[in-house]
């Protein structure tokens, strides 16, 4: 069931949410070739711990990092470990904040040094696809307008919209209803409420769209090795547009 926010929920919200945006900003102050991505996620924990804060991921049905820390062709969930991040790769930082009994959510894909034309302009479009979904949003609207205008720009710029992992909406738990697909037809699902917290994520392929998880239940990885990109932020839905609250 969608269940808007009040006032005072949303204002509640605000400090998980900026503790998200500063920590992706800090992320991408200090990441770099050379680091693991255990490093990385030892980044996100202090950060998060320090502002008072839990990181939402860590223990997330048995989730064992802070952070998902997905390289190149990882396009979600990947596992911080010892793998060593080289100039040329697209890293996807994904994390979440919880305090105040409300999470944060939010995204972002990382160029490490100089990367190829073809994952900069991915990392680049993935971010657009997430404002060009957005664009136009506001309270009474269906809910795939946004699906469909991220998948649109996706395609135009000949990259694939992954259809296993979606949005969603979030609150005292890290993911409520409505999902929020990256894929769809104009003026089809739910009409969306005033007040309703969603995260809204384009994850975005270089290549094919199909993905398989590997054997530790959770690094999702692109079939056919290409690359991927993932962009998210936590937003409110007004009566006049949108309120992102993780920027």
């Amino acid at each position: 069931m969608i269940r808007p926010k009040t006032e005072s929920e949303i204002e509640l919200m605000r400090e998980p949410c900026r503790i998200v945006k500063e920590c992706l900003a800090y992320v991408g102050e200090h990441i770099g070739a050379g680091m693991t991505t255990k490093e990385v996620d030892d980044l996100v924990y202090r950060f998060i711990k320090a502002e008072g804060a839990e990181p939402s991921c860590l223990g997330y049905c048995g989730y064992p990092a802070s952070a998902c820390v997905s390289v190149n062709e990882v396009v979600v969930h990947g596992i911080p470990d010892g793998r060593v991040l080289e100039e040329g790769d697209i890293v996807s930082v994904d994390l979440c904040a919880y305090k105040n009994g409300f999470h944060g959510d939010g995204a972002r894909t990382f160029r490490i040094g100089k990367v190829s034309a073809e994952n900069d302009k991915l990392v680049r479009v993935t971010e657009e696809c997430f404002f060009k979904g957005i664009e136009g949003f506001k309270a009474g609207m269906p809910l795939y307008n946004i699906s469909y205008q991220v998948q649109q720009h996706a395609e135009r710029n000949g990259f694939s919209v992954i259809r296993s992992y979606t949005g969603h909406g979030i609150g005292h738990e890290m993911h409520e209803d409505p999902s929020v697909p990256n894929f769809g037809r104009r003026g089809t699902g739910p009409r969306i409420e005033a007040g309703t917290v969603i995260c809204v994520e384009p994850m975005i392929a270089a290549g094919g769209w199909r993905v398989k998880v590997l054997d530790d239940g959770w690094t999702s990885v692109m079939t056919d090795g290409k690359c991927a990109a993932h962009y998210e932020n936590t937003l409110v839905v007004r009566e006049d547009g949108v309120e992102i609250l993780t920027l």
